[in-house]
């Protein structure tokens, strides 16, 4: 998912075009914005910590383009493409290193294991099917 941040700085064009040089295929996207009752229910693993409210807050503060990509080892190359939550700490070059402005406007999530790329690939595209 590219965040409300990344969006709104005009960035989306430039992240695309990183995860598409870096060998992923997209096979669904969506330009969209979440409700707070929406980035709630996304967000509900974090609903007892104490940044939940302001990350619901920023989720819901703009649009979001939310995408299924496909890749062998996806979600591990993600990861590392997107680089360390804390951009500080994010390898130069990597998407966060790029494009984010904080630990909280960090540019993009990205699932962190197969099981949660499917949940989430079907939270946003109702019953996604690979194409």
């Amino acid at each position: 998912m590219i965040k409300p941040d990344a969006v709104g700085n005009g960035h989306t064009g430039k992240i695309i075009d990183q995860i598409i040089s870096n060998g992923f295929r997209i096979v669904a996207m969506k330009y969209t914005c979440l409700s707070e009752e929406t980035a709630g229910r996304f967000y509900d693993v974090h609903r007892t910590r104490p940044f939940f409210k302001d990350l619901v807050d920023f989720m819901s503060s703009g649009p979001i383009v939310a995408a299924v990509l496909e890749k062998n080892n996806a979600v591990e190359d993600f990861r590392k493409l997107i680089g360390a939550t804390d951009p500080k700490k994010a390898e130069p070059g990597t998407i966060r290193n790029l494009f984010a402005k904080s630990i909280e406007a960090n540019a993009v999530h990205g699932s962190d294991s197969d099981e949660n790329a499917a949940i989430e690939a079907n939270f946003f595209f109702n019953q996604f099917e690979r194409f």
